[in-house]
């Protein structure tokens, strides 16, 4: 196996991939005969031992309902929950862990915000996004514009895959209420200038969404920084565990947004005359949360702290890079998407196949990749495709398995050629 060994500096630390593999136990497997090449994480990345001695230790030492327990268990579970939060709060660099709510995934979030911002939107007020978004951030948009007569209207993309900034500018304008962007696109890899963006909306007022679930994985997102109003993800795609995201908002807009769901941890006080509001953050979690899964991500986020992170984006644009430079060596291959900043990912079709009949032959090689259309149909057909395969590389991947994918898919071409 290729050493992808890369130093930030001479005398320093050095990300070794190969040391990292061992964190991860389900890649030491064979499928099909062959040894796992997963490379599909752009829809659900692998989880390291830490996450899952965590959520194991959870269960067996700690498990109970959290915040009104009065007994030792009940303190423990708060405590671990409580310190997730506050491990999140971190990563984000928010002000505060009020603004961290917890949620079932990005796509929840997405619509907790859309819905708590519903009663500022009036007829002819509109919503923009991207062609490039992944369909969470257009559906919940759509739903909200039919319910309030706002109008949704799509920032368009260059062939290369970027956002067109004449388009943005163009489509900016007095009536524009909200900016919901993907912070980096799941289909084309591309890394928005989400900072610059959020800029100029913030000077004309406009609330600005970010959507950042194929950003984390890659980057520590700093939100003070980025000045957006509100930015989520998932924690499976940061290598935790599946059924719980996180909303980050500003507290002001928070604390002027309706409840999202009713009953349990929301509420302050109930009665038949008058329910009021808990504190935040509990104010947008009703009901009990996912305990085991948000300390399931606090520790994938300690782990990954625990990595140079430097050497780790090194790693992965070596990735990328090497991907780029085999794409001449399979015949008909063309990429989709090849803006200038990308994260390692790989949209592609090749000439007379179709994207699941590459991803079922890659599949007997032991090589996992995503095929079809990547809830992105929008920018399926702005590219004039079905959909594509779609291979996405995570920093425990290999140099070696990148030129195993490619000479897998030389043996599919030349089988259909």
């Amino acid at each position: 196996m290729t050493d992808l060994s890369v130093a930030k500096k001479a005398g320093t630390a050095v990300f070794n991939v190969n040391a990292v593999r061992r964190d991860f136990p389900i890649l030491d497997q064979q499928i099909n005969g062959k040894p796992l090449m997963y490379l599909d994480n752009g829809a659900s990345a692998q989880k390291p031992v830490a996450v899952l001695d965590a959520m194991d230790r959870y269960y067996r030492e700690m498990h109970s309902n959290v915040h009104r327990g009065a007994h030792t268990l009940g303190d423990r579970a708060t405590t671990a929950f409580e310190g997730a939060r506050e491990t999140v709060r971190g990563f984000l660099n928010a002000d505060s862990t009020r603004e961290i709510i917890w949620t079932r995934g990005t796509t929840e979030a997405i619509n907790l915000v859309a819905n708590g911002l519903a009663g500022r939107l009036k007829p002819g007020d509109e919503i923009l996004v991207s062609h490039m978004e992944h369909h969470a951030n257009i559906v919940p948009w759509q739903m909200i514009a039919e319910r309030t007569g706002a109008k949704v209207l799509p920032v368009q993309v260059t062939p290369q895959g970027e956002l067109d900034l004449d388009s943005f500018n163009s489509l900016m304008g007095d009536r524009t209420r909200i900016l919901a962007l993907t912070h980096v696109s799941n289909v084309l890899g591309t890394v928005n200038p989400i900072a610059s963006l959020v800029e100029q909306a913030r000077a004309r007022g406009i609330i600005t969404v970010i959507d950042g679930a194929q950003a984390v994985p890659h980057y520590k997102p700093d939100v003070q920084a980025l000045g957006c109003d509100f930015y989520m993800f998932s924690a499976h795609k940061l290598f935790g565990p599946t059924g719980i995201g996180v909303l980050y908002g500003k507290a002001q807009l928070l604390e002027e947004m309706p409840p999202y769901q009713g009953g349990g941890e929301m509420i302050e006080r109930v009665s038949f005359e008058r329910t009021t509001w808990n504190t935040l953050p509990y104010k947008f979690e009703a009901g009990t949360p996912a305990i085991a899964e948000a300390v399931g991500l606090g520790a994938a986020i300690d782990y990954l702290n625990g990595l140079d992170r430097a050497g780790m984006e090194a790693a992965e644009n070596a990735l990328l890079a090497r991907a780029n430079e085999l794409v001449e060596t399979v015949p008909g291959m063309q990429v989709i998407g090849t803006a200038s900043n990308k994260v390692p990912v790989m949209s592609f079709k090749i000439e007379g196949l179709h994207p699941s009949d590459i991803g079922t032959l890659l599949d007997q090689q032991g090589i996992a990749i995503r095929t079809g259309h990547h809830c992105a149909m929008p920018l399926m057909d702005f590219y004039g495709v079905p959909g594509t395969a779609r291979a996405s590389f995570a920093f425990y991947n290999t140099l070696e398995e990148v030129e195993q994918l490619f000479i897998a898919l030389q043996k599919i071409q030349r089988l259909f050629a």
